[in-house]
């Protein structure tokens, strides 16, 4: 009779959490972006949100100097274990309730009363999570950047390599293997303009209170508590609490599934390019079979497909929260939170799968011009490539002469 496990640790709930699996998590995971997301890093977050309120009391004049001290400095150093909040969190259906229960506790005294002045559970769960969305997509923009670089490289060294161009499935005329590797790179370069034009949107501090008013405060103490709030959260003041807006995150999960379907046509035109009859390329570090010694399993290039359609299966919940009844809702609220944080991490994961499939990847040029019958027209291909190039650098501010070959560029002005 298998034994049946009655409790997890800390690190398996995390794990399960976030890969789906403790024994899948080498396919699924990603160690620094699911550390960002993790309850202890989500609880001192929310600690965070507490200590800044505070201190946006007092700067807004409904604070005593000595209690915001005394809030702030309690928020920050108290060390909550995420086992004390779970069976309460369990009761309540968010964590707020007993953390705020809890500093309350430890700051003591006439402080103790200033605690969560004018905040609902869902301002300091909903600043917190952009919080860490501001963490996270640090990280993934870093790691686009890379991976732009790396194929921009790989574009402009093969743009003399020619290969069959298919369509359809069907061999039809020859192309540069560097114009189908910029192709790879430019959605990338655009995600990360898209990602430049989503963050003032998605990452706002929420501050409305249990109504979305601000109830109990003076109208002009308000304004200063939330921008002064906003402010040292470094997040965007909204022009009014999105306790039931939630396009942003709705905004933020398009851009995922945009990312990692960027990722799984990279990965899937490899497994083409891979499959034993075609040839044109190796990807090294390859999984084993366990009927077939003689395979060399694509599991990196597999991964990003799975991850693409993974992430945009998870989509849909978030799409379906944008359905937030009247001033607020428990129940499209709570499904956010099993959404967005396992799409952050899937395509982290992702991206570094990309990373680790350029490391090992062996592009057989001879294979490759093989079947280019005749050598081929490249047409506007090293245009076009530079142009792709040049996007790049203009991105990241860098000069580039891709930029002579014509055409305006999609980040420049009419009069630049």
């Amino acid at each position: 009779m298998a034994r049946r496990c009655s409790s997890m640790s800390e690190h398996e709930r995390e794990t399960v959490l976030f890969t789906g699996s403790v024994l899948f998590g080498g396919l699924w995971s990603d160690g620094e972006v699911a550390e960002l997301l993790a309850d202890r890093a989500l609880i001192g977050a929310m600690l965070e949100v507490e200590a800044v309120l505070a201190e946006a009391g007092e700067a807004a004049g409904l604070v005593p100097a000595a209690a915001a001290a005394a809030i702030a400095t309690t928020a920050r150093g108290l060390d909550i274990d995420p086992e004390m909040l779970a069976a309460a969190t369990a009761r309540d259906g968010v964590p707020v309730p007993a953390l705020v229960q809890r500093l309350r506790r430890a700051v003591t005294g006439e402080a103790a009363g200033f605690v969560h002045l004018g905040a609902t559970s869902q301002d300091v769960l909903d600043s917190a999570m952009m919080r860490q969305a501001g963490q996270v997509l640090a990280v993934i923009d870093r790691r686009l950047a890379g991976l732009v670089a790396r194929l921009t490289a790989l574009a402009d060294a093969h743009r003399a390599t020619m290969m069959a161009g298919r369509t359809r499935g069907q061999i039809a005329l020859p192309v540069p293997l560097g114009l189908r590797v910029a192709g790879w790179a430019a959605p990338l370069i655009r995600h990360r303009r898209r990602l430049d034009d989503m963050k003032p949107r998605l990452l706002v501090a929420t501050l409305g209170g249990p109504v979305g008013s601000l109830s109990g405060i003076d109208p002009g103490a308000a304004a200063r508590l939330e921008a002064a709030f906003a402010a040292r959260l470094g997040l965007t003041l909204p022009p009014m609490p999105g306790h039931a807006q939630r396009d942003g995150l709705a905004e933020l999960g398009s851009w995922l599934s945009l990312v990692a379907g960027a990722l799984g046509k990279i990965g899937a035109d490899l497994l083409i390019m891979a499959r034993s009859e075609i040839a044109e390329v190796r990807i090294g570090g390859a999984g084993g079979s366990s009927a077939m010694p003689h395979k060399r399993n694509p599991v990196r290039a597999e991964l990003l497909v799975a991850a693409a359609r993974e992430v945009a299966g998870r989509l849909g919940a978030l799409h379906g929260a944008l359905i937030h009844a009247e001033e607020r809702d428990g129940a499209a609220w709570t499904a956010e939170w099993q959404s967005w944080p396992a799409m952050a991490v899937a395509t982290a994961a992702a991206l570094n799968h990309a990373d680790g499939l350029l490391d090992d990847l062996e592009i057989d040029a001879p294979a490759m011009q093989a079947r280019a019958s005749d050598g081929g027209d490249r047409g506007s291909a090293d245009r076009f490539i530079d142009r792709v190039i040049a996007e790049a650098a203009l991105r990241d501010g860098r000069p580039s002469d891709g930029r002579s070959s014509g055409g305006k560029l999609s980040g420049e002005r009419e009069d630049a």
